[in-house]
C-alpha cells in the first residue's frame, strides 16, 4: 500500500476586507487554530493600493507561522509586493507569463473548473498546481461549473501535480473531497462565517480532512495499492 499524500487547507480572504487591523486578528487565531498551508488574498475589484496594504499586513501573520502567501489574479502585483505565489484564472495572465514575470521559485496556481484538459495545459505550462471546482454552491464567487469528486480521484491516479479543490467547501463536506484526492482544500466562507468563529472552523475542518485520509488509506488497502 502506498501512503496517501497529505490533504492540506488553503484558505482565502473574504472578498471584503472593510477593517484590516481587525481581520489580522481573526487570521492569526484562524492559523493558530490548526494546519494551514496557504493563504490566498483574494480581493476582486480592489485597487492596487488597498491590495497592498492587505498583502503588508497580512503577509508577516502568516509567515511567521510558515503559511504561504499567494495573491490572486495579478502576477504583476505579486511580484512586485514579494508574494509567494499567484493564481490565475482562465481570463487572467496565463501560467507562462506569470512565471516569466514571477520567476522560477513562485508558486504558480491555475483554475481549471472541472476540465482535466485545462488541468493537463497548465500542468504542461509549469503550475505548481491546479484548482477544480466548484464541488458545491458558493455565494463567494459566481461558478461557472460544477466539478464532481471522481475528478479529483482520477487526477490524483494519472498526474503528479497537486489538485486544489475549492468551491463551497464547509466541514461538513470536507472529509469526502480529502478522501476523494484533493491535495489542498481552498476555503472562504466554510471559515470566515462559520456560526463558532474561524478558529473553530479550522479545527473542524483538519478533523475532517484527517478522517478523509483515513478512508482514502483503506480504500488504497483494499486496492492493493
Amino acid at each position: 500500500m502506498t501512503t496517501p499524500p497529505d490533504c492540506r487547507l488553503y484558505l482565502i480572504t473574504p472578498p471584503v476586507l472593510d477593517d484590516l487591523a481587525a481581520f489580522g486578528h481573526t487570521l492569526a487565531e484562524a492559523l493558530d487554530a490548526g494546519d494551514v498551508a496557504a493563504l490566498q488574498i483574494r480581493l476582486k475589484g480592489a485597487s492596487d493600493e488597498v491590495i497592498a496594504a492587505a498583502v503588508d499586513v497580512l503577509t508577516p501573520i502568516a509567515h511567521s507561522r510558515d503559511v504561504a502567501v499567494i495573491l490572486n489574479d495579478r502576477p504583476d502585483l505579486a511580484a512586485a509586493l514579494g508574494c509567494d505565489g499567484v493564481h490565475v484564472g482562465q481570463d487572467d495572465p496565463p501560467c507562462r507569463e506569470a512565471r516569466q514575470i514571477m520567476g522560477k521559485a513562485a508558486m504558480i496556481g491555475v483554475t481549471c473548473h472541472d476540465s482535466r484538459h485545462l488541468a493537463m495545459e497548465a500542468a504542461e505550462a509549469g503550475a505548481d498546481y491546479v484548482a477544480f471546482g466548484a464541488f458545491f454552491p458558493t455565494t463567494t464567487k459566481d461558478a461557472p461549473t460544477q466539478a464532481e469528486p471522481d475528478l479529483l480521484t482520477i487526477w490524483q491516479e494519472s498526474m503528479e501535480i497537486p489538485c486544489v479543490a475549492i468551491g463551497g467547501i464547509t466541514a461538513d463536506t470536507a472529509e469526502g473531497l480529502a478522501a476523494a484526492g484533493a491535495d489542498f482544500l481552498a476555503v472562504s466562507a466554510g471559515v470566515w462565517a462559520h456560526p463558532e468563529g474561524p478558529a473553530a472552523a479550522v479545527r473542524a475542518l483538519n478533523t475532517a480532512i484527517a478522517r478523509g485520509l483515513a478512508l482514502r488509506a483503506r480504500s488504497e488497502a483494499q486496492a492493493g495499492l
